[in-house]
């Protein structure tokens, strides 16, 4: 299984997976040339230096809520279309961020946005043709061409916690 880890840091560390917490065929990427990393690059500046559709799980702890800038949605979709574009269909996106009622969300000075269950709304597809034009959805379809859907989503006030599944025809 091949898995990219973006903003991997010092830590090689696997926190979500669906029954293994050990690496496969691991590729990190980071933007500190010291840290390692098998990609040196800066995530806000696409696209990737990665193949399309070569992941079979791409990897992001505490490393979303850094790139872009809180209603800037062309760089929000811009980012998880690198995400959604890299992963095999069918791949998954596991992550953490802050919580927005963490302390820590907005208290990082590093911190440029914050992501939550609704924001994952705008990911899906699905989620367009049930909401838009039935409450408030902002459509971003002429935008957006990606499919990440939800598989879970939890937040327990400090962390935010998700896997999204890349739909492709």
């Amino acid at each position: 299984m091949r898995e990219l880890l973006i903003g991997c840091g010092n830590s090689r560390r696997k926190k979500l997976g669906f029954d293994e917490l050990e690496w496969g065929d691991l590729v990190t990427m980071d933007h500190d040339p010291n840290c390692g990393a098998d990609i040196v690059h800066d995530l806000n500046k696409t696209p990737w230096p990665v193949q399309d559709s070569d992941f079979d799980n791409c990897h992001a702890y505490e490393v979303l809520e850094h790139i872009g800038q809180q209603g800037d949605f062309k760089s929000f979709f811009r980012h998880f279309y690198e995400i959604w574009r890299v992963l095999k269909p069918g791949g998954h996106l596991f992550a953490t961020c802050p919580s927005y009622k963490s302390i820590w969300a907005w208290g990082d000075p590093s911190h440029t946005r914050i992501i939550n269950a609704g924001s994952l709304s705008f990911l899906s597809q699905e989620q367009y043709e049930l909401q838009v034009g039935n409450n408030a959805m902002t459509d971003f379809r002429w935008l957006w061409k990606g499919d990440l859907r939800t598989v879970h989503a939890e937040d327990d006030g400090e962390r935010f916690t998700f896997v999204l599944k890349a739909y492709k025809e």
